[in-house]
């Protein structure tokens, strides 16, 4: 009568967790939302004056526009001055070192750009950065 005995490797658990899969995921998910949030801010069609022009800064940052037809954005969100006004003082509230980008669409008289710029200081943004195409040389 022979007794079988189990082996012992059998009956032992796993006590390691493989990180491959893991990581794959991770660095999946970081090249798809590096490719892909320069598209959604940007996706706003705006033809700026050319200019030489510093480069933009790339962290904390918001960016307002306003389109050739009037309609101003913030973000890709289309906002009435009124609303506008409103969500940068929240935003200069909840964010005091935001930096904003003031977009427009070259076409756009200079006094749309001016008064736009007003309402941005009445919100508390005194320094605005205004973003301009690169000159070609």
């Amino acid at each position: 009568m022979a007794r079988k005995r189990r082996r012992r490797y059998e009956m032992k658990t796993m006590d390691q967790i493989d990180m491959t899969p893991l990581l794959d995921l991770t660095f999946l998910l970081l090249i798809v939302f590096m490719i892909s949030m320069p598209l959604m801010e940007y996706g706003t069609k705006i033809e700026p004056p050319a200019m030489n022009s510093d480069e933009l800064p790339l962290d904390n940052v918001k960016s307002v526009s306003i389109t050739e037809s009037g309609t101003i954005m913030f973000g890709n969100q289309a906002v009435t001055k009124e609303e506008l006004v409103e969500k940068l003082k929240v935003l200069k509230s909840t964010d005091p070192k935001m930096n904003l980008l003031l977009r427009a669409d070259g076409s756009r008289k200079y006094n749309d750009v001016i008064n736009l710029m007003a309402l941005i200081r009445s919100a508390g943004f005194a320094d605005v950065t205004l973003v301009t195409q690169a000159e070609d040389k």
